[in-house]
Parts: structure tokens; C-alpha cells; sequence
């Protein structure tokens, strides 16, 4: 399906599941959102007061091991990026998620429980145009070893993302994205998250990976794949970590129109390159764009700001 305009689900739709660093058992219910909205988490509680917050840059309080938003009041949803990649993803612009514990289900490591999710809501257009972020000139960023970037690309978004790895079974891998609904769903969305068996005490002991299992994470040790099942593709581990990306960048506020190029990178990395964008106001605008999401129109793109 595709859409030149705003776009938010028809109706809503829950998953439940545990979070992998809490443990914490956590239901998640993807639903409606007004115009320009974007990306709503609602924060349940007991006593049936809530918290809400929007899904920006602006609202990322941490980046360790997951990618953490808040406010002053602290803490409000952990793990948000596998949800935000599959509503960015299968281009959904506004959404209200609502969550009833401190961090978003990991199912089973991937999107692909939210993608389905977002099947069983159903995608209708709004009565607005479609607004995204045009990437003008790159705008790099170097942590460690770790290298980023984003820069202009008039196709749309293009994610290209290279892994390093010590450990020799996950290795040097690469993979380029063009996002768009299909390729999301058919190059990404069950590429699951992973880790290696010698880094597990020292996360337990930090207080994360509570929830962790085979289940939903790809483990490794020195040798092999512990996983019974195996891969679900030979290049997993860095599909996942596109799948990252993607989900870290929807904290843009809105669609991107460029290349985003990480090496070695993680949530960290990401949320450093998209403050670094939005921080230079000369290396970005914002454009309405009936090109991107449809075919029949053969130049819809023009400036709204």
C-alpha cells in the first residue's frame, strides 16, 4: 500500500511479551493518532494515571544497550526500537503506543511481532500531506572506532551499515537498505538481536538482559550458534543492526529523505548522528514529498519549511 499522505492505524492492536532487559512481563498496544503527531508512548500505570511522551531525540535519556526516553521525571519507555522500526518501517507517520510496564516486549528479538501487529490494525491515510526530513549535506560523527553518517540521497532512505565483531562467528558483515514497506518486511523485519555468551555476566551484572533467552535473542559463543533453530538469514546479526538503525532514526520526528552509513555502530552511534543533523539547521529541511510512498505521482516533492 502506498500513501502520499499522512498515515496512522485503523484500529488498534496488542501484543504482550517480556521486556529482555527488565524481565518484566509488558503489554504493548499499537493505535490512532491525530496529524502530526507522530510517535506516542503512553505510559500505563497501576493507579490509572498516565504518562505520555514523543518519540524524539529530544526524549532519549539513554543509549546502553537499547535506547531509553524520558523526561524530567525520569524513565518512561526502554527498548523502543524494534517498535519504532516497524511503524517507521511499514510507513505508518502517527501512532499512540501504550505500554504498561518499563520497556517495550522483545518478542522474539525482531519486529516482526509488530509488524504484525500493525497488519491486524490496518494503515489508512489522513488528510494531510506526507512531511519529511531532506537531508542537505553530510553531517559525520566519530565515538571510538565507531563512525557515522547521513547525507544527501534523493531516493528516499537508504540505510548502509558494516558490523566488526572480534568474535569470529559473527564476524565483518554489511548490509544496504532501500526502506520502503516491502523491503522492510521481506530484508529485516525478523532479523533478530544477538549477542555473544563471554559478554552475559557482565550484563546480568549491570541489570540488564533479565528477559534474555533463546527465545529471543541470538546467542554465540567462540565456536558456534547456540540457537537450536539457527539463522534466519546467513547475514543476520547485521540485518538486525539496520533494523536498529532504522528504528533509532524514526526518533527524527519524521520520515527521512537520505543515506545513513554506520561502521561499527549501535544506538549510541545513531542517536549521536541524528542530533548532529537536527542540531545544524543548514544540513536539513522539511519537504512534502507525494513521490516517496507513491508511484503514479512523477514529482510530488516540495518545500513545506
Amino acid at each position: 500500500m502506498r500513501f502520499s499522505q499522512q498515515t496512522t492505524l485503523r484500529s488498534q492492536a496488542t501484543v504482550s511479551g517480556v521486556g529482555v532487559h527488565s524481565g518484566v512481563n509488558v503489554t504493548l498496544t499499537l493505535g490512532p493518532a491525530p496529524l502530526d503527531a507522530g510517535f506516542i508512548f503512553v505510559r500505563a500505570a497501576p493507579d490509572g494515571r498516565s504518562r505520555d511522551i514523543r518519540g524524539t531525540a529530544a526524549s532519549v535519556i539513554a543509549t546502553e544497550f537499547a535506547t531509553v526516553l524520558g523526561d524530567h521525571d525520569g524513565p518512561l519507555v526502554s527498548t523502543t526500537e524494534h517498535v519504532l522500526a516497524a511503524l517507521r518501517g511499514m510507513g505508518v507517520d502517527n501512532a499512540m503506543i501504550e505500554v504498561d510496564g518499563p520497556e517495550a516486549p522483545i518478542m522474539d528479538g525482531s519486529s516482526a511481532a509488530f509488524v504484525a501487529a500493525i497488519d491486524r490494525a490496518g494503515i489508512v491515510a489522513q488528510g494531510a500531506a506526507r512531511r519529511f526530513i531532506e537531508v542537505l549535506k553530510p553531517v559525520q560523527v566519530m565515538i571510538g572506532a565507531s563512525f557515522g553518517e547521513l547525507r544527501p540521497h534523493a531516493g528516499g532512505f537508504r540505510a548502509e551499515v558494516e558490523i566488526d565483531y572480534a568474535n569470529p562467528m559473527i564476524g565483518r558483515q554489511s548490509y544496504a537498505l532501500d526502506l520502503g514497506p516491502e523491503s522492510f518486511r521481506r530484508e529485516i523485519c525478523r532479523a533478530r538481536t544477538f549477542g555473544c555468551m563471554n559478554d552475559a555476566p557482565l550484563r546480568w551484572s549491570a541489570g540488564f538482559a533479565r528477559g534474555a533467552s533463546f527465545g529471543n535473542s541470538l546467542v554465540f559463543d567462540e565456536t558456534r550458534l547456540l540457537n537450536p533453530e539457527g539463522l534466519r538469514y546467513d547475514d543476520e546479526c547485521v540485518r538486525h543492526k539496520v533494523l536498529d538503525a532504522v528504528g533509532d532514526l524514526a526518533l527524527a520526528g519524521l520520515p527521512l529523505i537520505g543515506a545513513y552509513r554506520s561502521l561499527r555502530g549501535g544506538h549510541k552511534l545513531n542517536h549521536a548522528v541524528l542530533t548532529a543533523l537536527l542540531a545544524d539547521r543548514s544540513a536539513w529541511r522539511i519537504v512534502e514529498d507525494a513521490t516517496a510512498y507513491d508511484d503514479t505521482q512523477p514529482d510530488g516533492r516540495r518545500q513545506a519549511a
